[in-house]
């Protein structure tokens, strides 16, 4: 099953690639679209996809925000836009194809054969997590995160250099695309078990998880045995 989100803002233009998505892959693709950048957002952050057609143009904001969020992700990207002067733009930061309207069906049936393919090759495993800074998106190396707390409707990213950054992903949503490194020991924690050392027992039965530094993390009764395999 493909997962894929459609953006685009013009209401005509989005049913005719929906109805050719469908069309083209049948049941395999599960089909959401969004007509706005924040829509898009809330759309991401509601469900893990594995495929973005996006337009470039969204009532009057740029696709390309968008784009720069999407580097981090482990979806791919299809951009469609009639702006083809963008396309080298686009492929730089790494977009599987770049349609430019108006294009016919077969040329679609070619970039979701493409997306497909690249889909079994890449699998799951984000190798970059976006984070907000004041200009803008700024991408940290999976491998610098020691561990993830939760932190209301936010996560807090806890570095390996002992810097603390704030992303705007869930720790569910971030456990879906980060690499198998990554474990759950707690309802409130993710932990990157590369920087993790030794589990402790305490009294009344709790553990905790002492990780490269000193910091220790508590870890829920019925995750223990899956820490301490991964330790092994």
């Amino acid at each position: 099953m493909l997962n894929i989100l459609v953006v685009e803002d013009e209401p005509l233009v989005q049913q005719r690639i929906v109805r050719l998505v469908r069309e083209i892959l049948g049941p395999a693709a599960s089909i959401d679209s969004a007509m706005s950048l924040d829509d898009a957002d809330d759309a991401l952050r509601r469900r893990v996809i594995d495929l973005l057609l996006l337009d470039l143009n969204l009532q009057g904001e740029d696709g390309f925000t968008l784009l720069r969020r999407a580097v981090a992700s482990t979806f791919h990207t299809i951009v469609i836009s009639a702006h083809a002067e963008r396309a080298l733009d686009a492929f730089a930061l790494g977009v599987l194809d770049f349609l430019a309207k108006p294009f016919p069906r077969t040329r679609l049936a070619q970039a979701l054969e493409r997306a497909q393919a690249a889909t079994r090759m890449s699998g799951r495993g984000a190798q970059l997590v976006g984070v907000w800074r004041t200009h803008g998106v700024a991408l940290l190396p999976v491998d610098d995160i020691a561990w993830i707390q939760a932190d209301g409707d936010y996560t807090a990213l806890h570095l390996v250099n002992g810097r603390r950054e704030l992303h705007d992903k869930t720790l569910d949503r971030l456990q879906q695309v980060l690499p198998a490194a990554f474990v759950r020991i707690h309802r409130s924690y993710l932990v990157n078990m590369q920087q993790a050392e030794a589990l402790q027992v305490e009294g009344g039965g709790r553990y905790r998880l002492r990780m490269r530094g000193g910091t220790e993390l508590p870890v829920g009764r019925s995750r223990v045995q899956a820490v301490r395999e991964r330790l092994l």
